[in-house]
Formats: structure tokens, sequence, C-alpha cells
């Protein structure tokens, strides 16, 4: 872990990747379930993409709501050789994610926990590569935590690590993105908007709700227009 964190993002991951399913940087699967589970309705879709796929966590939900092709794509061929091993029944793509490499080829989108990975500066980019990659009428989903409130201990420690790792890309190259605080819901739908979608959020039930009654996590719908819009 220590030598991830004094190497790039593509390197770290590399060096990451034989026991990422073992950390707790992959997705839950409680989270993916969730996922999938709030989906269910706007399915079944026919073929998807997992952007930043990492060791192809993703493919529990594309699995279930796709009836055609399903696609992974990151940029660390460690990452990429682990999915390739534990589903080679999908197709595996080495690409930057901030230029991918398709067209309007896809129904359905998600991707989980790498928007951290992306300075805000870079998300217009991907947005607008995904956005290209979806067939008119297609769909980018991905799921959102609920803010921690600011008194919690939480809060504190997911700033303090964000100060860490800012003052470490301050003094050491190359940098290592790995940001809690950058991706704020109101900014992610802004981004969205901006490159052409229309974005709606639904709860995930499935996690259930903190004590004030709000969502422990929301889904976010960003929707391509279709013919019809």
């Amino acid at each position: 872990m220590a030598v991830q964190a004094l190497s790039s993002v593509e390197r770290g991951y590399d060096l990451l990747a034989p026991k990422f399913d073992e950390t707790p940087f992959r997705t839950p699967d409680r989270v993916l379930d969730a996922t999938a589970e709030a989906l269910l309705p706007y399915g079944p879709f026919g073929q998807g993409l997992d952007v930043c796929c990492g060791t192809g966590a993703g493919m529990r939900v594309l699995g279930r709501l796709c009836e055609d092709r399903v696609t992974g794509v990151d940029f660390s061929a460690g990452m990429l050789a682990r999915a390739r091993q534990a589903h080679p029944e999908a197709e595996w793509v080495r690409a930057d994610v901030r230029a991918l490499p398709f067209g309007a080829a896809f129904d359905l989108a998600v991707t989980f926990g790498a928007l951290g990975h992306l300075l805000p500066r870079e998300r217009p980019a991907i947005f607008a590569g995904v956005y290209r990659a979806l067939r008119p009428g297609g769909l980018f989903a991905f799921p959102v935590g609920a803010p921690p409130p600011i008194a919690s201990r939480l809060y504190w420690a997911l700033l303090g690590f964000d100060l860490v790792m800012r003052v470490r890309n301050a003094v050491w190259r190359p940098p290592f993105v790995m940001y809690y605080r950058t991706c704020p819901l109101h900014a992610l739908r802004s981004d969205l908007a901006a490159a052409g979608f229309s974005v709606t959020t639904v709860p995930l039930a499935a996690l259930g709700r903190r004590e004030d009654g709000s969502p422990r996590g929301r889904l976010v719908l960003a929707r391509k227009p279709g013919p019809r819009d």
C-alpha cells in the first residue's frame, strides 16, 4: 500500500491488482446489488459498459441487466488482467477513460468508485466520452453516498485524508489522484448536464436511511436524449 501511494495512479493500481478485491477500495457487493436493484425498472438493456472497471466488480451489475455484450474499460493493465481471469465472457479494453475510444454502441454505462481518481477539471472529458459511447436514449448510472454530517468522525477522517493527499501531490511526483471530497452531487449534476445528459437521482433503497430519514446512498441516472426527446 505504501509503494502504491508513492506511485502514479496507473502504476499503483497495477501493483495493487492481485490483492485489490481483498481491500476496502473494491466496491462492496451490497452497493453493487443495490445499484442493480434500482436499475431493474429501467431495463433490460442491450450492451453494457463499465467505465474504470478495475478488476471487474461492475460485471455483477451488468451481467444481471444486459442481454448482449458487456465491456469493461480501464487504463491499468494489471487490473484488466485480473478482470479477464474473473470474467472471460466479457470484453476488456485498455484505454484512458478521459478519451474513451467508443462510438454510440452501448445502452447502459456504469462506474463504481472511480470519480475520486479524476480531478474536477477532468470530469467534462470523461462525461463527454460516456455520452458519445451511449446510443440515443442510453443511460449512464453510478451510486453516490450521502455526505457525512460535519460532526461525524467520518467527515473529519475524509477531510484529513484529502488534505494528506494534497500535500503528498504537492511534494511528490508522479501524483496519485485519490480524493473523497471532490465529487459533490451538485457538481456532478452540473457537469453531466453540460455534457448533454438529463439528470435525475433515485434513492438506493437497499442501503437504508440515516437517522434523519435521508437515504444513505443515491443512484445518479444520466440519460442521453433519444430520438423522440
